[in-house]
Order: structure tokens, then sequence, then C-alpha cells
């Protein structure tokens, strides 16, 4: 960051469904809803800041609760913003950190949380570097044997080789090729940047078992035709 960061204790939050955002990520949002357009002009006029939260499912039928948010979650500042004739806006929003929701102070006219930053356990120089070379090993074999998403596994993987700091190489990769809300969510919450990378290098592990599985299956029949098989 070239910039200091105050971090309110109070501060607007998105809830959306099947979404973990995460620090130095970037994240394209459009914001079309009335309390959100409301949200956005209010942050743009102050600090630039907002969370961004997934909503918990395990929450959802519980009486009372509406769109509940998952415990961490996010806060972004916005860096890149262009309206449009039509009063909706298309937004670049960049994570600065991890957050514990504490409690929800209002939902009018849009939602306002009260939040703690969480810090990570960052262990080790050593042990993460070598940490981050097995993943980037990973995610280099999971983009190879993954005929159904080659440019976009490619270009991160390319973006990646960059990108120094472990725990930005683990939180960004997360974010861009993690494909499951639940992993990506844990991933989140996991405050431990060894542990992280253990969860994230598992889940890539699991991906590529089963990609190489359905190779075997597919044989040399084309996808379309893999039912054939």
């Amino acid at each position: 960051m070239d910039m200091e960061i105050t971090l309110p204790e109070e501060i607007p939050v998105m809830t959306l469904p099947n979404v973990a955002f995460f620090p130095q990520a970037l994240m394209p949002l459009f914001i079309f809803e009335p309390r959100y357009r409301q949200m956005l002009r209010d942050v743009l006029a102050t600090n630039r800041l907002f969370a961004v939260a997934g909503i918990d499912p395990r929450q959802c039928g519980v009486l009372g609760q509406i769109d509940p948010p998952h415990r961490v979650a996010t806060v972004g500042i916005v860096r890149a913003c262009q309206k449009t004739d039509h009063g909706t806006s298309n937004l670049l929003i960049q994570g600065l950190c991890r957050i514990e929701i504490a409690s929800i102070i209002t939902d009018e006219p849009y939602r306002r949380i009260r939040v703690r930053a969480l810090a990570s356990l960052p262990g080790t120089n050593d042990d993460l570097v070598v940490l981050r070379r097995e993943l980037a090993r990973l995610l280099a074999l999971k983009h190879k044997l993954a005929a159904t998403r080659p440019s976009v596994l490619g270009q991160m993987a390319a973006f990646l080789k960059n990108v120094d700091d472990p725990e930005v190489f683990v939180d960004i990769a997360a974010f861009s090729l993690c494909d499951d809300p639940k992993v990506k969510q844990a991933l989140l919450e996991t405050l431990d940047v060894r542990r992280r990378f253990h969860l994230f290098s598992a889940q890539v592990r699991a991906e590529i078992t089963n990609l190489t599985l359905r190779k075997r299956l597919q044989g040399r029949l084309r996808d379309e035709h893999i039912a054939d098989n």
C-alpha cells in the first residue's frame, strides 16, 4: 500500500452470496441496488472503505436473520469507480485486511457493522517460501490438467510468479483459483498462514486427483462426447 489506512470501528458492508473476498485481491463490482448506490455515495465522500462479506447459509434459516454475514470478512478500498448514465456504477475494490464482524449496527439505509481487524500468524519465512513453491507447483499442474479453463488458470499462474510475499500469494491464489465457496471462506478465516497454505494445497491436490481420474475415464473422447465412454 502506498498510504496508511486507519480502519474505523464501524463500516458499511455488502453481503453477497458465495463470495469470499481476500486482502490484496482486486474485485470488480456492479452497484445497482438503491441501498448500495447510497452506500457508494457516502464512502466516496469519505474514506472509500467498505467491507465485503459472504452470506452464511448456516444462519439463513434463523428467525429474523436477513442475509446473515459470515463472521470473518474483508475490508476493501475503492480503487476505481465509473458511474453510468442510469445511476449504476462499476467499481474496482482492493482488499485491505481481514476483519471480524462484532455486530450489525443497522440495516438502514444500508448495513453498517462494528468490526475489529484480524492479524495473521505468519510463521517463519523459510517455511512459507517452501509452501509457496509447492502450492505454485500444484497450481501449475492443475492448469495443465484443467483444459476447461486454461486461459484463466494460465493468466493467474503467470501473474502469481511475480508475487514474492507468501501470504499475498496464497490469498490472491485462493481468491482467484479456488472454486469452492466453503473452502474459500475457510481459508479466509484461517489466520495461521502456514495452515492456510496446507488447507489450500490439500484442496488443489484433491482437484488434481479428480481431474486425473476424469482424463483416464475420458480416454481419447472429446469433452462433448465423454458420456459415450
